[in-house]
């Protein structure tokens, strides 16, 4: 940066502006764009703190940076000879945030949404729905402003579980978040706790906290007024369902992680909205308790489901362990088949003495036998190779036919060296959803590997524990190609130079072949 300061070279009076930039976001950092016009070359002197001297006589010149960082450059003229005085280039502030807020609204969105199903879930609970009546009841007779107040512990349970997303943000960092998607022993802790809940829902055994903690809570919320009071009502909810909630606020916090510094709050807050919707409608309209169904065998029935959704679920952090540590306990074949096992599970659970309840009961239960028996059979042909995308972000990876691949980067490119061809580095990982997408979207498509033959695939598993192996393969992508997001595409020359932007995640197969050089 010193030096591009100093380097005064004389300029015309005219104005040229030869060189433009333009930035596109990728992760954390910044792929910037040089498009340099005809007749022109560009020096770059610096990328943010790295001092570099380096000649650029393509028509278009790709780099990656920090967000914060600053490109320094001048132009020359090939025909006259001329050279601009140095200049700088850097995203502001602004545009870093205009060119991240597609992406990041996108997952902001998709978290709350899950967080919303996920309420709606805890809601037909045991921990949760007999509850309503008593609190609802509890609010009506209290004051002659029961609707109020009822509306008033909703937004207290909104605020203690968007305080909970932004205490997990706070005390682990986003930095941390971001590793936990992929950390071995969090996905085995996750997995064991799923299993455990589903087991208590399965009627094995019960989960709960001390009732010492739920009792305190109660006597405390009647003997103090006001808001206060409120605020401790909501506390005790969320205390007394945590054996139903648990594991949903906790599946749903593992998915967050990693996507936004502010995604678990956003995930806390569909969760809590969900959640306290019905309190705060029954406190409205209390002649609809009347009305709703008590407690009794369809929410026996809800909680087999439930516990038949987690055992599937909880695969998929089994599965990231198993891959990252090369354990091979849990290949695609099994995992489909215990999938397979736990729809069909919950269509034959439902199917038995349907006969005997009531048609509009019949009518409900067969909406969600219809399609678990239905899915249970699209998972079969999984068990020979079929690709079933459905749960592409689920399951283990799957080989795709016809393509060959290397795992090794200095080995890739010897062979390309060697057959003097160019190269595709796929920079994945075990626990990467869009990179699992990608594959069967992009890359499996015949027209895609049709022109991947022409190239040596090199494909590199970033968060792979087994030698030491992801953690070279993560140095190579950050120290040669300057980013850290996956998945994340390199296409280089037969001597390993870079001939092309970096291609991102995008799920549009021509987009794909129209950046391959070859």
């Amino acid at each position: 940066m010193i030096f591009c300061s100093f380097f005064l070279i004389p300029a015309q009076a005219q104005i040229y502006e030869p060189v433009t930039w333009n930035g596109e976001r990728v992760g954390d950092s910044v792929r910037c764009t040089a498009t340099i016009e005809e007749g022109w070359h560009m020096t770059l002197f610096s990328v943010g703190a790295e001092s570099m001297y380096e000649e650029i006589h393509a028509r278009e010149y790709t780099v990656m940076i920090g967000a914060a960082d600053t490109i320094c450059f001048n132009a020359c003229s090939d025909i006259e000879g001329r050279c601009l005085a140095p200049e700088y280039w850097s995203m502001t502030n602004d545009q870093v945030a205009e060119l991240g807020n597609g992406l990041a609204d996108k997952s902001l969105l998709w978290i709350f949404v899950l967080g919303f199903l996920g309420g709606l879930l805890a809601i037909f609970t045991p921990c949760v729905w007999p509850i309503i009546p008593m609190t609802v009841s509890f609010f009506l007779k209290r004051t002659d402003k029961g609707a109020r107040n009822a509306i008033l512990y909703g937004l207290s349970i909104i605020v203690l579980y968007v305080g909970l997303g932004l205490l997990v943000t706070i005390l682990f960092g986003a930095s941390a978040l971001n590793e936990l998607s992929t950390n071995a022993v969090v996905n085995i802790v996750f997995f064991l706790i799923l299993v455990l809940f589903a087991l208590s829902f399965f009627g094995l055994f019960e989960i709960t906290l001390p009732d010492s903690w739920s009792t305190k809570l109660d006597s405390k919320a009647r003997s103090t007024g006001g808001f206060l009071s409120i605020l401790f009502m909501a506390f005790t909810l969320v205390i007394v369902s945590f054996s139903c909630t648990g594991p949903i606020i906790g599946t749903l916090l593992v998915e967050a992680a990693g996507r936004s510094i502010l995604a678990p709050a956003f995930g806390m807050l569909g969760f809590a909205v969900a959640l306290a919707l019905p309190f705060s409608l029954f406190a409205m309209f209390p002649q609809w308790l009347k009305k709703a169904p008590k407690s009794g065998d369809w929410m026996t029935s809800f909680k087999v489901v439930l516990a038949f959704l987690e055992l599937a679920l909880s695969l998929k952090f089994l599965s990231v362990a198993d891959l990252v540590y090369g354990w091979g306990i849990l290949p695609r074949w099994l995992f489909i088949a215990i999938w397979i096992l736990c729809f069909a599970g919950i269509g034959i659970y439902l199917l038995v003495r349907i006969h005997k309840l009531s048609w509009i009961r019949r009518i409900i239960r067969a909406l969600v036998i219809i399609p678990s028996l239905a899915f249970a059979a699209y998972l079969v042909p999984g068990l020979w190779g079929a690709p079933v995308k459905a749960i592409s972000a689920f399951a283990p990876p799957r080989e795709i036919e016809g393509l060959e691949k290397f795992h090794d980067y200095e080995q890739g490119l010897a062979y390309a060296r060697q057959e003097n061809k160019p190269v595709i580095i796929d920079f994945t990982g075990y626990g990467c959803v869009n990179c699992r997408k990608m594959e069967d979207h992009v890359i499996d498509v015949d027209t895609v590997k049709t022109r991947l033959q022409n190239y040596v695939f090199i494909e590199l598993f970033v968060d792979e524990r087994h030698n030491g192996i992801g953690a070279k393969n993560s140095a190579i992508q950050r120290e040669k190609y300057g980013s850290n997001a996956q998945p994340f595409y390199v296409q280089l020359d037969a001597n390993g130079n870079v001939i092309a932007d970096y291609m991102a995640f995008t799920t549009d197969p021509m987009e794909f072949i129209n950046w391959l050089k070859y």
